[in-house]
């Protein structure tokens, strides 16, 4: 009975860590959503100035409250990227007290690198791959056919992109922490290559909208992050055995 009671006393403690680890997160990007609504109009303006360089189109909008909604749509992405290494933190907390120190060690160590690859994610997308995207639908034009692009369509799919790429970047992330905290192993990992290859793209078919430019600029970046995962944990796999058998 005894055991019992612990086992729930335990889940309870788990679910009221994980309860105030993401209400620090949502009251963070509460806070820092009001300041950042007020910058999202020059954002939005560079993007557009950006759009009509690249392509020498002018974009439109359709609805009286559609610029305004845009708005708070640049907002929220950028609470979530600035903010992305508070999040981090307050999600690798909850996880902490499970560890053991060397663990901790590690989980603290990758907080920077979870953010960092999420921002570059989405710098790479909106420097890279958006503006190839952008010039591939501009291909299509003609004396009888001209594209008439709506400011809504292009910014949403820039936004949701940049949430697919700085989620994708995490790839090198999770297989190394993965193959190091042993959940899987090095050689199985190495050897499923052809499936690894397979789920990326289908999720980037899922995450990208249905044109293969689209899949490819997000598939092939993302396969190329998963081998570097694999090559740091190829790496911290030979240090760990360098230390069991210093004498190889």
């Amino acid at each position: 009975m005894t055991s019992k009671q612990d086992q729930e006393a335990t889940l309870i403690s788990h679910l009221e860590a994980l309860r105030r680890a993401l209400l620090h997160s949502i009251i963070a990007l509460a806070i820092g959503i009001v300041p950042l609504f007020l910058v999202s109009p020059y954002v939005l303006d560079w993007f557009c100035k950006q759009i009509a360089l690249q392509g020498g189109v002018t974009l439109h909008y359709f609805s009286p409250m559609e610029v305004f909604l845009l708005q708070l749509k640049i907002s929220a992405l950028l609470d979530c990227v600035l903010f992305s290494p508070y999040i981090a933190w307050n999600m690798w907390q909850f996880v902490l007290p499970a560890l053991y120190d060397n663990e901790k060690r590690f989980i603290r160590s990758i907080v920077a690198m979870t953010s960092g690859l999420f921002i570059a994610g989405v710098a790479f997308c909106l420097v890279v791959c958006f503006p190839l995207i952008v010039q591939f639908g501009m291909s299509f034009a003609s004396t009888t056919l001209q594209p008439v692009f709506g400011v809504s369509n292009l910014v949403t799919l820039a936004l949701w992109l940049s949430l697919a790429f700085g989620c994708m970047f995490q790839f090198p992330l999770v297989t190394y922490a993965l193959i190091r905290a042993g959940i899987v192993n090095y050689e199985t990992v190495c050897s499923k290559r052809p499936y690894v290859v397979v789920a990326i793209l289908v999720l980037a078919a899922l995450l990208t909208p249905p044109d293969v430019v689209s899949q490819l600029l997000l598939g092939v970046p993302t396969y190329l992050l998963f081998e570097a995962g694999l090559l740091a944990a190829r790496r911290y796999k030979g240090r760990t055995l360098k230390e069991v058998h210093p004498e190889n």
